[in-house]
């Protein structure tokens, strides 16, 4: 909602119309988490995201790249190594053991908001751009479900607990892609690795153990952290409010002056020559 607030006030502002863009995306990707103490974590393939993205190119060429806002729904999740066998093989000092853990997978849908900064560059007479970004992001949890990969419990929905369970989160992200402009129309691929720095369990000091947990649960002691990661692969097609182009093409820059004088060195040791004569 407020993607689309801030966009259609843009689109009122002549000045500014011909310096933004609006993108959909959608794609797929691997999500996982890392857990403090350390866990037996197995990363989660195939997690889905769309969303819509909006652009801001600055008129100064000398401000490379755009400034922006996404609005996305992600997969998130990850596979937790519940339980395990162990197997000793080997003989003497080379004995060691060798650990068969079931897994406990956790699904979790979110809203993401990432605040994104794009630098940028231009090639094959401005029909490509190549990019790299950085963003703040800001998360909103949906709804979660679990399963137990070994059958040993059926699947589930999970229910948030508030003192147990975060459903706001913040992170960074970065990433880079490509976009082929054809007319008004862009279409590109995009990579990016949202890195969690909130955690989606609060961590033992406010939520000990899991005594009176179901299912859903698998932690006995809640771990001190427990931030989310994400890596997705994304198409998108985006529109460019202009037919002219961006005001960055068509800005030319200064040339650089060649210095005209030059140091005569043959000269100055001619002169200190004669000097030392008299």
């Amino acid at each position: 909602m407020a993607l689309a607030l801030l966009v259609t006030t843009l689109c009122t502002t002549g000045e500014l119309r011909a310096q933004h863009t609006l993108s959909i995306s959608g794609g797929t990707g691997m999500s996982t988490a890392r857990f403090y103490p350390s866990e037996e974590v197995k990363s989660m393939w195939g997690s889905e995201n769309f969303g819509i993205s909006w652009r801001y190119y600055s008129a100064k060429p000398r401000f490379v790249g755009a400034i922006g806002l996404d609005l996305e729904y992600l997969e998130r999740g990850y596979k937790l190594g519940y339980t395990y066998t162990s197997e000793f093989v080997g003989e003497g000092d080379n004995r060691h053991e060798i650990r068969h853990y079931k897994y406990y997978a956790r699904h979790i849908n979110s809203l993401m908001l990432p605040f994104v900064w794009q630098p940028h560059v231009y090639l094959a007479k401005n029909h490509l751009r190549i990019y790299i970004e950085a963003a703040f992001v800001l998360s909103y949890n949906i709804s979660s479900s679990y399963e137990y990969l070994d059958n040993r419990y059926p699947p589930g929905k999970y229910e948030w607990k508030v003192p147990r369970d975060n459903r706001f989160g913040y992170g960074l992200a970065a990433g880079a892609g490509f976009s082929v402009l054809l007319g008004q129309v862009e279409f590109g691929v995009r990579a990016r690795y949202n890195f969690g720095y909130s955690d989606i369990l609060k961590n033992r000091n406010k939520y000990y153990s899991s005594s009176t947990d179901g299912n859903e649960n698998p932690f006995y002691y809640t771990p001190l952290r427990s931030p989310l990661d994400n890596l997705n692969i994304s198409l998108t097609v985006g529109w460019r409010f202009n037919k002219r182009g961006f005001d960055e093409w068509f800005v030319e820059r200064p040339k650089r002056e060649k210095r005209l004088d030059s140091f005569n060195y043959s000269s100055v040791t001619n002169s200190g020559n004669h000097a030392n004569h008299r």
